[in-house]
């Protein structure tokens, strides 16, 4: 943002001022007292773990000028005192975008039940080649992240990305009121979060928020592939663009799609991207087929912010992945080559990361999986872990460490071969043990795992066993 008085910050926010209303505070707002820097604005959250209250003075000393706090403390820097410190960033948030757009900055608004962090970091590195970009790093993508996130434009941007997820009805309208997205992109409706909203129909209900609340100068970026997200064009009154894997879309005010999909050893797809009459050769530096729908998404977002064919192209060509254990493949100085898919998992990530884990095949090489629970799957969680146990049996995965609540049901699917560990300790152990040049290994599971801890142990590993 840029730099305010506190007196300014205080009428934003709704708070009351403790200290000098004049003392100048910006541009960074953050909420982790080791972020702070000189001038910023400190954010005391209360959290589950740990308190921001209990950080104000950290804060402070680090050289933050003022703290948003719900309740007032021994600091010499001023204070901005309100009810809920939550909805007061929220308000931050609300407050510096507005003025933004008012200035010419275009919003867009990414949801989707997976892929829609990596959707999110391509559209970002798309539309930064036409002007400062701002998006968050990984998936920010809640009550907290989208407000933080918009804390960071300034009045050069031109483009703001807010990645928007959902664990209820009416959240997404929610967060589309902190930061009224002008371009909304559906990636598509799955099974994550199933047990939170009961129904694949009611995900798709949630995640059709986005279009309703889009303008009718907007643009309502939407998945022909996916049926329930072609059905979206119904709830909204903005203009429809239209992407697709398998050919021209049937409708659409601008239509994508993408032909002669292949893929490189690392299975980075390459395609030729089309657009109405126009068309371009693309060549992707992430992997696994999945990502050709999500490069076709950024690239209607791309396209409907004037850039031609032949400019997302290029962009599309350098864009990497930003956001951390997305499918990073790294290949150890003895040929092992380690798959880290860590940061989240649910039924059709899972699946889309055997597939590439299949294709990733070397000569001479065997593959493994090391996978864990799937959450937030409600009762069905049982039999979705059968179901990804049985595909990674049919795809030809040679052996399968599984760790967690659903150890057993990913057993049940794959076979008495699964090796059951108790810990991400032991299964970097059996993992180790197990793996030799050149074989491939995908370490895959939500969030509340960590499994990306196995994924990097197994990443720095020199030699073989």
């Amino acid at each position: 943002m840029r730099t305010r008085d506190a007196g300014r910050l205080a009428g934003l926010t709704g708070a009351r001022l403790v200290g000098d209303a004049e003392t100048m505070v910006g541009p960074d707002v953050v909420i982790d007292s080791r972020a702070a820097t000189p001038g910023s604005l400190f954010v005391a959250l209360p959290g589950e773990h740990a308190d921001g209250h209990d950080f104000v003075g950290r804060a402070a000393a680090a050289g933050a000028a003022a703290v948003l706090v719900s309740r007032e403390s021994d600091v010499a820097v001023p204070q901005l005192v309100v009810p809920e410190v939550g909805a007061a960033l929220a308000a931050l948030g609300t407050a510096v975008a507005a003025e933004a757009t008012e200035a010419g900055m275009v919003t867009v608004g990414i949801t989707g039940s997976s892929g829609k962090t990596s959707t999110k970091d391509l559209v970002a590195q798309i539309l930064a080649s036409a002007g400062e970009t701002v998006a968050p790093i990984g998936s920010f993508n809640n009550e907290i992240g989208v407000p933080l996130t918009a804390t960071r434009v300034t009045p050069q941007t031109r483009f703001l990305v807010s990645e928007l997820g959902a664990r209820g009805q009416g959240h997404i309208t929610w967060l589309c009121g902190i930061v009224p997205p002008q371009v909304g992109v559906v990636v598509n409706v799955g099974h994550a979060h199933l047990g939170e909203f009961g129904s694949v129909e009611a995900i798709a209900q949630a995640k059709g928020e986005l279009v309703e609340v889009l303008p009718q100068d907007g643009w309502a970026v939407l998945n022909a592939d996916d049926p329930r997200v072609s059905a979206m064009r119904t709830r909204t009154v903005a203009r429809t663009a239209t992407f697709a894997t398998t050919g021209e879309p049937a409708w659409g005010d601008l239509r994508v799609w993408a032909s002669e999909v292949a893929a490189d050893a690392l299975q980075r797809p390459a395609f030729t991207l089309h657009a109405g009459p126009a068309s371009a050769s693309v060549q992707l530096l992430v992997s696994g087929d999945h990502q050709v729908g999500n490069a076709l998404a950024a690239a209607a977002v791309g396209l409907t912010q004037g850039l031609t064919v032949a400019e997302v192209a290029a962009a599309l060509g350098t864009a990497r992945a930003r956001s951390h254990w997305r499918m990073e493949l790294t290949e150890r100085p003895d040929g092992v080559l380690v798959v880290n898919d860590a940061y989240n998992a649910n039924p059709d990530s899972m699946a889309a990361a055997l597939r590439t884990l299949a294709s990733l095949r070397r000569p001479g090489g065997r593959l493994l999986a090391v996978l864990g629970d799937m959450l937030e799957l409600g009762p069905g969680a049982p039999a979705e872990h059968r179901r990804t146990g049985t595909l990674a049996a049919e795809l030809g995965v040679d052996a399968l460490i599984a760790i967690g609540a659903h150890a057993g049901d990913l057993a049940a699917g794959y076979g008495p071969a699964t090796m059951l560990v108790p810990s991400a300790e032991i299964a970097v152990e059996a993992a180790s043990a197990w793996l030799r040049p050149p074989d491939v290994v995908l370490v895959k599971a939500s969030r509340g795992l960590a499994l990306e801890t196995v994924a990097e142990q197994l990443s720095a590993v020199e030699g073989g066993r």
